[in-house]
Parts: structure tokens; sequence; C-alpha cells
């Protein structure tokens, strides 16, 4: 059990204090003062292991059975002794330009909150000592927790929008190119991209239907008194949904202009190829005229025949390509 506790402590007053190392021992000392919760912060437990926790702090098995899935919409529900929240931490992968995200359940009840962590994103050891360097945002017990958990989350969303927005001006700058790169490479790259903030948009999406409850009060087990902080993590939260969705707006522009001007470059090899067969049309039409086994044509007779049609065809190949040249078909 000690390998999936991350941490756990009682806070009294803001401040961390040694508690017993049984859950149940120190879920009551937190209970028997009234003014202290305990943390206690798992990493992907097993369904045996989380049992134990589930059994000492009452959760509800629905809430159970998704912290064990971790493949839940974030989302919050409200039980009768507990509070669950599901956050998606999201990770930005600059080696492979690559967006993959986490899971993070908490829980909060009477004085204790516990936190579910799945996957290597979510900031839970440097929001607890950040949390520890404020005795006076901690003093407000489990809903700190949360406050600092979401707000920890959604603002390393903006950072990692700005990253996206990064890479989308590389690739339009590369789509809009004069040499146009690969365009094979490009369309891959393009799609890829889409594929990065769709998987950025199930993260933080669904995470204003719960940011606005909180923003709204009136949550159990969340202090009244906190809804100016939800408010500024909806705020951001808001501003990150906005870069998303523009960013997903413009890749479909990107797409559309890159097969735009793939369109217009076939269009222009077509012509090219449409000139060249026009000039090659022209000495292969009259040799073939004056190839043919006839003993009747005009002009087989003359000497000067051969250097007259010679000359002929190259005048007539030369004042096509100079047509084709100024309309820009070559």
């Amino acid at each position: 059990m000690r390998r999936v506790i991350v941490d756990s402590a009682i806070y009294r007053d803001g401040r961390r204090t040694d508690g017993p190392a049984d859950l149940s021992d120190a879920l009551e000392e937190a209970r028997a003062t009234g003014d202290a919760f305990l943390w206690v912060g798992l990493h992907e437990p097993s369904e045996a292991e989380f049992d134990h926790v589930a059994s000492e702090f009452a959760l509800h098995p629905l809430a159970v059975e998704d912290a064990l899935k971790a493949h839940q919409r974030p989302k919050l529900e409200v039980y009768d002794d507990s509070l669950f929240v599901v956050l998606k931490p999201v990770v930005y992968e600059p080696e492979s330009d690559r967006v993959s995200s986490g899971e993070l359940m908490v829980f909060m009840g009477d004085s204790f909150v516990v936190t579910v962590r799945h996957g290597e994103g979510a900031p839970l050891a440097e929001v607890r000592r950040r949390l520890e360097a404020d005795p006076e945002v901690l003093k407000h017990g489990p809903t700190a927790v949360l406050y600092a958990v979401s707000d920890a989350i959604v603002d390393h969303y903006l950072d990692i929008a700005a990253e996206l927005q990064v890479d989308l001006e590389e690739l339009e700058a590369d789509v809009f190119a004069p040499s146009g790169g690969n365009p094979a490479n490009t369309a891959e790259r393009i799609y890829t991209a889409k594929r990065q903030v769709l998987e950025f948009r199930r993260a933080s999406g669904p995470l204003s239907g719960p940011m606005a409850r909180l923003t709204a009060g009136s949550v159990p087990f969340v202090n009244e008194r906190s809804q100016p902080f939800f408010r500024d993590v909806n705020d951001h939260l808001l501003r990150s949904n906005e870069q998303v969705e523009g960013l997903d707006r413009l890749l479909s522009d990107v797409l559309s202009a890159h097969l735009a001007q793939m369109g217009v470059r076939q269009n222009d090899d077509m012509r090219k190829i449409s000139a060249w067969a026009a000039m090659a049309a022209v000495p292969t039409m009259v040799a073939g005229i004056y190839g043919m086994n006839f003993d009747h044509m005009p002009e087989l007779r003359w000497e000067g025949s051969y250097p007259v049609v010679i000359v002929v065809m190259a005048g007539i190949v030369v004042a096509l390509y100079r047509v084709f040249k100024r309309r820009g078909w070559m």
C-alpha cells in the first residue's frame, strides 16, 4: 500500500503536521480538532490497493470505479459523503510535437482530500510544495487543494496552447513557402497537428461545465468564499478553450490552402505538359503529311523543299513557345 501512496499528511491551520501512518487513525485525528484535514495522494492504484482507501474514506462505489478505469471525461459529481472531480492534465512533448493527457481524480469530503493520479502529467508534487509554502491558502482546507490543482492544470493548458501556436506558425510558413515542400509530408503534418489539437480539446473542453458549477457556488464540500478563485481559473480555462478552437479553425484553413495550392501546382504542370505537347504536334503533323507514300504530292520535286519545311516547322514551334511563355504556360 505504501507503494501507491505518494504522500500523506495532516494539515492543521495551513501547516503540515506528522500524523499516524494508518489512514483510519489519521482521518480520525484530523476530524477530532475540526480545523485540520488529511491529504492522501495516490499514483495508479490497483483495485485491491484502492479498496482499502475507499473503505476508510467511505467513497462512493461509482466514483471508485471511475477512478480505477481512468478513461473519464472531466466532470464533477456530488455524492452523499464526498465530492468527486475528474481533471485531465495535458503534457506537450517538444521532441515529437506530441500532446498527451493523463487523468487526475480528486475526492473531497469531511476533513479529507484524496487525489488519484494516472499518467505523468499531473503536477501534484509541485502543487503540494507550493501550498505548503503558503499556509494562508492551505488553511482553507480541501477546497484550497482543489483550487490549487485546478489552477495548475489550467495554467499549463495556456502554456501548451502557446507551444501549439508556435508549431502552427512554422507549419503555415512551410505551406506558403515558394517551394511548397513535400506535399505528402505537409498533409501528414497538418493531420497530425489536428490530432494533437483534438486531444487537447478532449481535456480542456468538457472541464468548462465543472468549473462553471464551482464558480457559481453552492457545491457541497467546497468553501463558498472560494468562488472568486474558481472564477479566475474558469477565466483562464475559457481563454485556453478559445485558443484551442482558434488553432483548430486555422489548421482547417491551412489544410484547405494546402489542397488549393496542390490543385494550382497540378494545373501548372498540366499547362506545361499541354504546351510542350502542342509544340511537338506541329512538326509531327508536317512530317506525317510529307511522310505519306503518294506519287502526286505538291513540292515533292522541289530541291529546297526539305530546308523550307524544317524552317517552317522551327518557326511555328518558336512562335508557339513565345505565345505560351507570354501567357505563363512555360
